[in-house]
């Protein structure tokens, strides 16, 4: 049995396979682009405190314990927002749970716009966080599901390398509108960009198969095929019977027998690397500083970072479509181990250090962006956004914990290469982590 017939015999059978094994089409390439877009402008909501953070030190006369505190509660909310509306996406679908948290997201940065001291603006950035937690969460399972199976890691691969171009593209930017000094201005575009796509997200992305067939509601069929035809395909006549596992959304199903080796090993992979991850972007400019240089070259370097880490991620990507991603991911932990001492050790020099920065942030960037891949197929549908929320927010903590541990390493007078080869075991320890899931057999629903 072939061709057109086939397909309609599969889909009859289970709708999710007729996307899984058919070609790419146009509908499914742009609501990739438009998952692109989302991490785009999430990228840059993360960082919009960073680019404004001189100004509001000014303003308001802060000290650097203070705006440290500042700068992490939007990590705070993150880490949230994406257990609670990771699991949301799993409970009522990621189309409304992607839109709630546009809708968060641009009301955050407009509170901000008018926030008058540092503890509203605080409590602004908390609530901003919840929503840019919860986009990724919902982002990771769109990609997923909307893919084939072949392009499967390459989609969320992609979608996740949005981030650091968002970073990229609005850094100029808003060093433009902090010329003057107005750090308030950085806040307002990413709040025109984030509300601009609440219309946007809400006319072109549908809900995605895979939920639709799980929704066990009377007018099911109704909602797969809408969902079908929103991708290109034709409706069908019938659709397989739910399964009992495929209605399990709950959070206590990631800690189940069938589940909670894998959850397990993927916290410590992702909690692990970006600690190291959050060093390299965190310290950067300081270390520039401590080894004589101004304080531009630091940026300087910082860029270079995020340039080879959107070279590396979507290197990973295309790889991915040949390639066993977590074997991928493997490779780059590892060299982020390697590249991360080397740089404790390079020659305090201009070209030198920013050949070396640049690669660092290429290993670096690719093996985060290729971790979501493995956490989005490594759950079934009906625990996708659940596990990458549970995943991610985990991660959170050892985003801020990977900064503190290098800032009482450097109090201790550890120097620039004791810190960067005890900050590169974080790769190292995850890469082993990471062994013990290859061979598993990834979920394609």
């Amino acid at each position: 049995m072939t061709g057109a017939k086939a397909g309609t015999d599969v889909a009859a059978v289970d709708p999710r396979l007729l996307i899984d094994q058919s070609p790419m089409r146009r509908p499914q390439i742009l609501l990739l682009l438009l998952c692109v877009l989302l991490m785009a402008i999430d990228g840059y909501d993360v960082l919009s405190i960073s680019f404004a953070s001189p100004g509001i030190a000014r303003e308001w006369h802060m000290e650097a314990a203070s705006l440290g505190v500042l700068l992490s509660m939007e990590l705070v909310g993150m880490g949230i927002g994406s257990v609670i509306l990771g699991h949301l996406a799993d409970r009522i679908g990621r189309r409304p749970t992607a839109l709630l948290c546009l809708i968060v997201m641009a009301s955050g940065m407009w509170m901000a716009v008018f926030a008058m001291n540092a503890v509203t603006l605080g409590l602004f950035r908390l609530y901003t966080g919840f929503g840019i937690g919860g986009i990724l969460a919902c982002a990771n399972a769109i990609a997923t599901e909307i893919s084939n199976a072949r392009s499967k890691s390459l989609a969320v691969a992609l979608m996740a390398s949005g981030y650091p171009v968002g970073a990229i593209l609005g850094g100029p930017v808003a060093a433009m509108l902090m010329a003057d000094g107005h750090w308030r201005h950085v806040f307002i575009l990413g709040a025109v960009v984030s509300t601009l796509l609440v219309p946007v997200t809400w006319w072109f992305l549908p809900e995605t198969v895979s939920f639709a067939f799980r929704s066990g509601k009377e007018d099911r069929l109704e909602r797969i095929n809408r969902a079908l035809g929103r991708l290109g395909y034709a409706a069908i006549g019938k659709a397989a019977p739910l399964v009992e596992e495929s209605r399990a959304s709950h959070l206590s199903e990631l800690f189940r027998d069938g589940q909670l080796r894998i959850t397990l090993l993927l916290a410590a992979a992702y909690f692990l690397h970006v600690m190291t991850n959050y060093f390299i972007l965190k310290w950067v400019p300081k270390i520039a500083i401590d080894m004589g240089f101004p304080a531009e070259f630091g940026v300087t370097m910082l860029v270079w970072v995020n340039v080879g880490g959107v070279a590396g991620s979507f290197l990973l990507s295309f790889l991915s479509l040949r390639m066993d991603v977590r074997h991928l991911v493997f490779a780059a932990m590892l060299s982020t181990t390697v590249m991360l001492g080397i740089f404790g050790f390079v020659p305090r020099e201009p070209v030198a250090l920013l050949s070396v920065v640049a690669v660092l942030g290429f290993c670096s960037s690719a093996a985060v962006v290729g971790l979501y891949p493995i956490i989005a197929r490594s759950y079934p549908s009906a625990l996708r956004a659940t596990g990458a929320g549970a995943i991610v927010g985990f991660g959170r903590i050892g985003s801020a914990i990977g900064p503190v541990v290098a800032g009482i390493l450097f109090s201790l007078s550890f120097g620039i290469s004791g810190v960067a080869v005890a900050m590169s075991m974080g790769s190292l320890f995850a890469a082993i982590a990471l062994t013990r899931l290859f061979g598993m057999r990834f979920d394609m629903r």
